[in-house]
């Protein structure tokens, strides 16, 4: 069997490496993390990666040139894998097409004069460690310094530290002529069971033999879990002991949206299953007439729903979804795993795309919301000061910082207005928390708005429109004066509960103290939000709440009209929404803000609409 490098055949037969599992012959239930939704019902097909043997070595002095020269090897090897990768998807679906292109264009950048080459290089001279040995190291480092960053975007760095390993990965399989895991010998209506998958692995899948997938590692939020969604396999990750427990020919059954997956099953469970997947062919049918229908209530209000959007690779996610334009795209894409600020030209680069694939839909185009504390080389190499000091979120960062250096502020503005004759555009200021912070922005807006016409750039006659990220108590406290010089308000409530209760979800020891639903965070949001409707003005919810059906209710009570979220929450949040009443919604948050428990709250939000919540 001829594997990925197309060179040698697999060193050991999967089913040898295979580990007796407990409990054999009887029903196990194993939960994961749900990535892609849908219930498959097959058999279980194991299959393991031969393991890499690396084990750490040094050279002498005289090696390393001939070290080097082997690195350039598997440099130039893993280019001619990946562009046999590319080629390969050709035969995947449009959406996967889209998300895995990109991905494989960032590991052939990582595969030139990149920071994890020269980083590896520079180990093989001062340190003498071996190739392999160097690679590791070096993305280790790379890795471990964007995972430190203090950024709410945890996801998001997860990912950008993943692509980096992932990289050195394959450097390193390359350079043990290691061969790569094979997924040819799959049979149709199998379900995948393995330790883990790569990007590059879900892209050998073909979803009209595999039933679904399971692993015992990974998350939610990964490139392999958004491929397995573009895929449409149904797929549960991080199901610890799961390889242990299967065994290649059990029967299993498979809930993608519950996180579970069910080995040797029983009657029982076999008829659960047959029916789980009965039901889900229909609510996938239902959900999937939403996409052309209007977000509006039972009385006829409309309410606007919109994606977030980190990467444009996540666009094809945002086609399928039927958002009604970008709420939030995060610029920060274009800074990160570069060692040069991306100029005027490569930024108008990258939002044309994305305004062009929007075919007119509105994009929300937030500046750069960058502290000390992420890890962009290009930022942090003396183009502006770092700060790792023990409490980054508090620093120079978001508007603070391109205030400070406004020519990175003008750089973006300049890009942002040259493409706005091709689509609707807004623009959004990040981390602001007085109304002088709006005015000294606008001031930049409108001094190179003129320079561009000056040099003969056609500018709409209005200007897109410059609103406000509202992520912080000053903020949401300030709201009417801020609402005074910005034209449009986002409530950014994943910050504004971090902010407000002192509290780091990603800090095991306190993140339960955390609580979107917290009677503070709420009456900041209310204040906000009572604020911009009072002058009329656009406001929206662009957190995590936007995407939560449950809490559509009250948002909608507290008068906002607009949601940004994840593409995959659109159509339960549209759902929700065509089942609601606003007069009922409008009660319903009056009950809400009365409360000053958040137990209460969360009680009150689970019971509405089921006759519980009333009295």
């Amino acid at each position: 069997m001829k594997t990925e490098r197309g060179e040698k055949s697999e060193a050991k037969p999967a089913d040898i490496l295979r580990k007796p599992g407990p409990r054999r012959g009887r029903e196990h239930s194993i939960r994961g993390i749900p990535v892609s939704p849908g219930i498959a019902i097959g058999t279980v097909y194991d299959t393991t990666e031969v393991p890499t043997e690396a084990p750490r070595r040094t050279i002498t002095p005289d090696q390393a040139e001939a070290e080097k020269a082997r690195l350039a090897e598997a440099v130039a090897l893993s280019r001619k894998q990946l562009a046999k990768l590319k080629m390969r998807l050709s035969v995947l679906p449009e959406e996967a097409q889209e998300e895995l292109a990109p991905l494989l264009d960032a590991y052939v950048l990582m595969l030139g004069n990149s920071r994890l080459l020269r980083g590896a290089r520079k180990r093989i001279e001062t340190e003498l460690l071996a190739a392999e040995t160097a690679v590791g190291d070096e993305a280790e480092a790379i890795a471990a310094l964007i995972l430190a960053a203090r950024d709410d975007d945890k996801p998001g760095l997860q990912r950008r530290a993943g692509e980096v390993r992932e990289i050195a990965r394959r450097l390193t399989r390359n350079l043990t002529s290691t061969p790569f895991r094979s997924l040819k010998g799959v049979p149709e209506g199998a379900i995948l069971i393995a330790e883990e998958l790569t990007p590059a692995d879900a892209a050998l899948l073909d979803p009209t033999r595999i039933a679904g997938v399971a692993t015992d590692e990974g998350g939610a939020d990964g490139h392999t879990a958004i491929m397995l969604r573009a895929l449409g396999i149904p797929a549960i990750l991080g199901a610890t002991g799961l390889s242990e427990s299967a065994e290649r020919g059990d029967m299993a059954v498979l809930d993608g949206a519950a996180g579970t997956i069910v080995l040797r099953p029983g009657d029982k469970a076999t008829e659960k299953g047959r029916a789980a997947l009965a039901a889900f062919a229909k609510e996938r049918s239902k959900l999937a007439k939403l996409r052309r229908l209007p977000a509006i209530t039972t009385d006829g209000e409309h309410v606007e729903l919109q994606a977030n959007l980190e990467i444009p690779a996540e666009l094809p996610l945002i086609a399928q979804a039927g958002a009604q334009g970008i709420g939030l795209l995060r610029t920060e894409f274009l800074f990160m795993n570069r060692e040069d600020l991306p100029d005027e030209e490569a930024q108008l680069a990258a939002y044309t795309v994305v305004v062009d694939a929007m075919g007119g839909d509105p994009v929300t185009i937030r500046v750069l919301d960058w502290g000390g504390e992420k890890d962009m080389q290009a930022l942090s190499e003396g183009v502006a000061p770092t700060h790792s000091g023990p409490n980054p979120a508090l620093g120079l960062r978001g508007l603070r910082l391109l205030l400070k250096r406004p020519e990175l502020l003008e750089a973006q503005f300049a890009a942002i207005l040259r493409v706005s004759e091709r689509g609707k555009i807004r623009i959004l200021l990040p981390m602001v928390t007085n109304p002088s912070e709006v005015q000294a922005a606008r001031e930049i807006y409108e001094r190179v708005a003129r320079r561009l016409r000056r040099k003969g750039v056609t500018l709409p006659e209005k200007l897109p429109e410059l609103g406000v990220m509202i992520e912080t108590p000053g903020a949401a406290l300030a709201a009417d004066a801020i609402a005074l010089e910005a034209d449009f308000f986002a409530i950014g409530t994943n910050d504004l509960a971090m902010y407000t209760l002192a509290v780091d979800r990603a800090e095991a020891e306190v993140s339960h103290l955390y609580d979107s639903l917290h009677p503070a965070v709420l009456r900041l949001m209310q204040f906000a939000t009572e604020a911009a409707l009072r002058l009329r003005m656009p406001v929206s919810v662009c957190g995590e709440m936007a995407g939560n059906p449950r809490l559509v209710p009250l948002l909608l009570g507290l008068g906002i009209r607009c949601l940004s979220m994840n593409a995959s929450a659109i159509p339960r949040v549209k759902q929700a929404i065509r089942a609601l009443d606003i007069a009922d919604c409008a009660r319903f948050a009056r009950r809400v803000m009365e409360q000053s428990d958040p137990a209460r709250i969360h009680e009150l939000v689970l019971n509405f609409g089921t006759g519980t919540d009333k009295g």
